[in-house]
């Protein structure tokens, strides 16, 4: 039975300016989550998986969803890599990337989304290592704690801070779901962190969309509104 103020994730019809700020248990399996081999996504399916207002109901759209094909000389911002040997292998093999942001009343709670899609899985996996070696643990803030999710992808880790870039509580999720590393942020001004079973919902349904388009289908994931 669900509680007021839980967000459910469903897939599709079913049941129903960024700074995005975003890691470890893996499993051997292939990104269709069937030992099969992942596949490699266009800007068009990318753009598909990125979150939008449908998928989000009760947030309001700061910026739409939007990809594109990185460029050499400025790799995508979100791509943040302290070793300087993996930074070329994980931001210089990007081959689209993407992201949209959302926000909240009363407390000004921001929901941030970004997504980058690799040529295959291997390439993925090391980009996933390298990127978590920045947005986990806490970076997110001083004293972070991990955040149960379950297991979505087949990568991933959450934590939150009790204090962020907002001044209230924030997380950082990263998943890796076959050939696309993925982030969720959220942050508030206010005092109450986004639940974690809203958390967990969030990264489940980024992580079904991304597979969703990895076979071929049309993305629908969505989250029960709250």
């Amino acid at each position: 039975m669900s509680r007021p103020g839980e967000r459910w994730y469903v897939r599709g019809a079913a049941v129903g300016a960024v700074a995005l700020l975003l890691a470890g248990c893996g499993s051997g399996d292939g990104g269709d989550g069937k030992g099969g081999a992942a596949k490699a996504v266009g800007r068009a399916e990318l753009l598909s998986v990125i979150p939008d207002a449908k998928a989000l109901p009760g947030w309001r759209t700061v910026m739409k969803p939007e990809a594109q094909e990185p460029v050499a000389e400025y790799p995508p911002p979100v791509c943040q890599v302290p070793d300087k040997k993996k930074r070329q292998a994980t931001c210089g093999e990007i081959t689209f990337w993407g992201a949209s942001s959302f926000v909240r009343k009363p407390d000004v709670t921001s929901l941030n989304f970004w997504a980058l899609a690799y040529k295959d899985e291997k390439t993925a996996d090391a980009a996933y290592d390298a990127l978590n070696a920045y947005y986990g643990g806490d970076r997110v803030g001083v004293g972070a704690k991990p955040v149960e999710i379950g297991e979505p992808g087949a990568e991933r880790e959450a934590n939150r801070a009790g204090m962020g870039t907002m001044g209230g509580p924030a997380t950082i999720t990263q998943l890796r779901v076959g050939t696309l590393v993925l982030g969720i942020s959220t942050g508030t001004q206010g005092k109450s962190a986004v639940p974690d079973a809203e958390v967990k919902a969030l990264a489940a349904m980024v992580a079904d969309r991304a597979q969703q388009a990895q076979n071929g289908e049309k993305p629908s994931a969505a989250v029960t509104g709250r």
